[in-house]
């Protein structure tokens, strides 16, 4: 089970390879891809900065959580930091378990934790050349949240 940041592209598919297991009856994937738009703005690009002593630390632990919560035999979550182009994959969450009920609740869980609890910002830039920085944390379902 890992948890890193990356400055470089990501390979899908060499990130769910690391997860082969022959114990594995399901392996569930979660691609964040960078869009065209956000909140009714067009957007042209994103720049992702990441706090990364305190982001691979919580990490690991939500990666631990998570092992705690579901039957998983493993978990990779990788984010990209850097300046990403529309269609650039900027995070990646792949789990393998036996079952694919526990699969799909823990690849959902360490999406929705890590856009709650990891330092990570984004930079919007839009069509209209205004930027504006946007903690993840402070968008979708998490918003307002406190633990």
């Amino acid at each position: 089970m890992s948890f890193r940041l990356a400055a470089t592209p990501l390979d899908p598919a060499a990130l769910q390879r690391a997860l082969a297991d022959i114990r594995a009856g399901a392996c569930v994937t979660f691609e964040g891809w960078v869009r065209n738009r956000n909140e009714g703005q067009p957007v042209l690009s994103l720049e992702y900065e990441a706090y990364a002593p305190l982001a691979e630390k919580e990490g690991a632990r939500i990666l631990a959580e998570a092992r705690g919560k579901f039957a998983l035999l493993g978990a990779v979550c990788v984010h990209r930091t850097g300046h990403l182009q529309l269609g650039e994959l900027a995070v990646w969450v792949g789990v393998t378990a036996e079952h694919r009920g526990a699969a799909f609740d823990a690849c959902r869980y360490l999406i929705d934790e890590a856009k709650a609890r990891l330092p990570i910002w984004k930079k919007e830039h839009y069509a209209s050349g205004a930027t504006a920085w946007i903690n993840c944390a402070t968008r979708g379902d998490h918003a307002g949240a406190t633990r």
